[in-house]
């Protein structure tokens, strides 16, 4: 049996038993080989990884700990382990293991390299985009200076205010608040011109159209910021590295990546670059130096491994790999057009996008004819084997579940033949699709009023509260969480109870999904889905007033 037939088989294997992940090796390749046309297989090579090859069986290391691996149709994310290392990058870091060095020296050397290759002043390796934001804030707020280094997270006698534009705000930029400054929010310029003054450290702003070409864009931005004094650091964790920086040129003193997503670089890193003043101090602040950023360690291989991520990002054949990204999603889309009422269309990126710049392909149907939702669907692929992982499968997004008739599938860090794989699993699942039980009946419990909840956490519990109304099986409400109160919506069917809450303030992730049984007037109990943060067990007990005198 041939490569291409043996790939082509798989799609006749059960959604609970495929092949892939426990028999079939793949096999790295110079993105530069990929590019002179030197694999044994161009027709299909991308991304500087070969095709499928048979006859080496294997077993993947996650499964010999009773771990299943997946294919990744969703890109950059970091929950399933973010981007494919580049062969470059990995023989760098393997290299890097063979010889010790002294750390600043190794820094040192680094930064001047970055700074050429960049087009920049100096840069420093990080850990990842988030340690790259809190360096970058500490370096600021001590110059630099051990001693005031070590009076962190107390700010007295220093700048301790960062502007933040409002949208600028994810669930990133906590990590800059969590170095104890006051995060001031601006909408436009009059409120920065308010909002700027002496105790100023910086200007914090997420890359993106508003901030290439809003009315808050980085070069208005800097004409105020400029004459005062105040540095401007720019989130740009998942674009890649054109030269001139872009963000540089509008006027940022620092610019943030992420190592693990678009540079195809250690998972674990990532780069600040820009004034050598300001990412010097920042060194200063970061490990191997005791003090606050000890934690933010980062090896030498880890420096490595993202030097030669940059290195490759100035050779690679950027073009040549959309190309062979679309090719693959076109496999897919021509797969799955076969079946009556889906619809399958290509997106590309557009010409000005720097984040993650990667085609996508939006898969929809007719409900009249496939009965499923997209999270039907991302839940059927995901509980399958191999695993795989499209839309918002594996992980804590999107929040409500995605109740629309549509998948997502990115295929920027696909394998060679891994298309093949999910376009047989997705075709295999909307062209005979399972039934999925509904909840249907009337409540069989009245739960308006308040309740009192225990959540029990990973190490203790705690107290919050709900305030249901209840109209048939639809609820509404408000969740009175232990940081913030927010909306509650949800349903009851019977005695089974489903009730989801959201609160995203200022970039912050606290999605809860609470089901269970409602066993009485007066309590209801279940597990609670904490997104990313885990599950947990809650019960509720119906609060009853007692009014003096009654």
């Amino acid at each position: 049996m041939n490569r291409r037939k043996l790939i082509k088989d798989l799609s006749f294997l059960p959604l609970a038993g495929g092949l892939l992940g426990s028999t079939l090796p793949l096999q790295k390749l110079s993105a530069l080989d990929i590019q002179k046309g030197n694999a044994n297989d161009t027709d299909t090579v991308t991304n500087g990884i070969s095709p499928v090859q048979d006859k080496v069986p294997h077993k993947s290391i996650y499964e010999k700990i009773g771990v299943r691996p997946v294919i990744n149709g969703r890109g950059t994310i970091t929950i399933i382990g973010g981007c494919r290392m580049l062969p470059e990058v990995q023989r760098a870091m393997d290299a890097a293991t063979l010889d010790y060095v002294e750390i600043d020296e190794l820094m040192n050397g680094v930064g001047k390299r970055l700074g050429e290759l960049t087009g920049t002043e100096w840069g420093v390796v990080t850990t990842g985009a988030t340690g790259a934001l809190i360096i970058a804030t500490t370096g600021i707020l001590t110059g630099g200076n051990p001693d005031k280094l070590w009076q962190l997270p107390d700010l007295i006698g220093m700048k301790n205010e960062v502007i933040i534009p409002a949208y600028s705000w994810t669930a990133y930029e906590s990590a800059v608040r969590g170095v104890g400054v006051k995060m001031i929010t601006v909408s436009n310029l009059e409120e920065l011109k308010a909002a700027l003054g002496p105790q100023t450290a910086m200007i914090l702003v997420l890359a993106g159209d508003e901030s290439n070409n809003g009315p808050l864009s980085i070069r208005e931005i800097a004409s105020l910021s400029k004459p005062l004094g105040v540095p401007i650091l720019v989130d740009a964790a998942a674009e890649g590295l054109p030269v001139p920086n872009p963000h540089i040129t509008q006027g940022a003193d620092l610019v943030a990546y992420s190592g693990g997503k678009y540079l195809g670089g250690p998972q674990c890193a990532g780069l600040l670059i820009g004034r050598k003043d300001l990412i010097q101090a920042a060194w200063v602040t970061s490990a191997p130096h005791h003090g606050f950023g000890r934690g933010y360690k980062v090896g030498r291989e880890e420096v490595m491994g993202m030097l030669a991520a940059v290195e490759m990002w100035m050779k690679r054949d950027h073009e040549k790999e959309i190309k062979a990204w679309t090719s693959q999603l076109e496999h897919i889309s021509s797969r799955l057009k076969k079946i009556p009422g889906v619809s399958a269309t290509i997106r590309q990126p557009r010409p000005e996008q720097l984040s993650n710049r990667s085609p996508s392909l939006n898969v929809e149907w007719d409900t009249k004819r496939i009965p499923l939702t997209g999270n039907n669907v991302e839940q059927l692929l995901w509980d399958s084997n191999p695993r795989v992982a499209v839309g918002g499968a594996g992980s804590f997004l999107p929040f409500p579940p995605n109740m629309k008739p549509n998948i997502g599938i990115n295929s920027s860090q696909l394998n060679v033949g891994e298309e093949r794989i999910i376009a047989d699993r997705v075709f295999a699942v909307l062209s005979n699709p399972p039934h999925i039980a509904r909840p249907v009946g009337p409540a069989s419990f009245d739960v308006n009023g308040q309740w009192e909840i225990e959540i029990k956490f990973a190490s203790r519990s705690d107290s919050q509260r709900f305030v249901l109304e209840q109209k048939g099986n639809d609820l509404l409400g408000t969740h009175y969480g232990s940081y913030a109160t927010r909306d509650l919506a949800g349903t009851l069917y019977g005695n089974d109870i489903l009730m989801r809450s959201a609160y995203t303030l200022n970039g912050v992730r606290l999605d809860f999904e609470f089901t269970g049984k409602v066993t009485s007037n007066d309590f209801m109990e279940g597990r609670v889905s904490l997104s990313e943060y885990g599950m947990a067990d809650w019960k509720a007990t119906r609060h009853h007033y007692h009014l003096r005198g009654t």
